[in-house]
């Protein structure tokens, strides 16, 4: 049975990164609970629809529906991943869990009504209007990843208690900087939305676009750091073995 756990723990970990939280804890599972309960408020309409109409009129929101729970999914593996990295169950880690829920909450309707409109047209909102929805999601975006960033940085003030070697180390400091990024991004798109002329205001969401172009750009870099020191760590450690 113990050979079996640590052979699926090692499955499922990262490479080169050990895996601190082997359990799940109260904390991950409120967390979950409230992941769900967002996943749940995105849903086009909780009645099974009555008529062909009302079927037609469901299927119109399904790809708002995708790209919103692709997004809430890509923050609930984020989550994931921190905790299992990491497993930090301090004072401060909790407070900042328990606010960036509460972002994810209050990201939720902005996140489902953008993209409701862009799939089924603009419901009927003005420039303005437009504006401060995506000033509205700019700062839920901001404030997300703003919590990330502070949650990566209280693992890496605690890199020396939780043993992190070289290359986790330098994972860690890449998390730091891939979650700042985020904000920058959320942070100019809000920017745009402020100061673009009315017709132009669309420009403010199409922004973030460049979240693929930081990924493909970052994600090269990174990658190739991270490779390099993990193959000079491996070969010093099978050095002095």
């Amino acid at each position: 049975m113990i050979r079996d756990t640590i052979t699926t723990h090692n499955i499922l970990a990262d490479r080169d990164f050990r895996w601190r939280g082997t359990e799940i804890s109260r904390l991950e599972g409120f967390s979950d609970a409230v992941f769900a309960f967002a996943v749940t408020l995105l849903v086009v309409s909780l009645e099974v629809p009555r008529t062909f109409s009302d079927l037609m009129t469901a299927m119109r929101g399904f790809a708002a529906f995708a790209i919103c729970f692709a997004i809430l999914a890509q923050i609930w593996f984020k989550h994931y991943r921190f905790f299992r990295r990491y497993g930090l169950q301090n004072s401060w880690a909790v407070f900042l869990n328990c606010l960036l829920l509460f972002f994810v909450l209050f990201y939720v309707y902005p996140l489902k009504f953008l993209f409701s409109g862009l799939f089924n047209g603009n419901g009927g909102i003005n420039p303005g209007e437009a504006r401060t929805l995506l000033v509205i999601y700019g700062a839920g975006y901001a404030a997300v990843f703003g919590v990330f960033a502070l949650l990566h940085l209280e693992a890496w003030r605690q890199r020396d208690a939780l043993e992190l070697n070289p290359v986790e180390r330098l994972k860690t400091r890449h998390s730091i900087i891939e979650q700042i990024a985020m904000v920058a991004i959320g942070l100019i798109s809000i920017l745009l939305a402020l100061f673009l002329p009315g017709n132009l205001v669309g420009l403010a969401g199409w922004f973030y676009a460049v979240i693929s172009l930081y990924y493909a750009i970052a994600g090269s870099i990174q990658g190739k750091r991270e490779r390099l020191l993990a193959q000079a760590t491996g070969t010093l450690q099978h050095k002095l073995h």
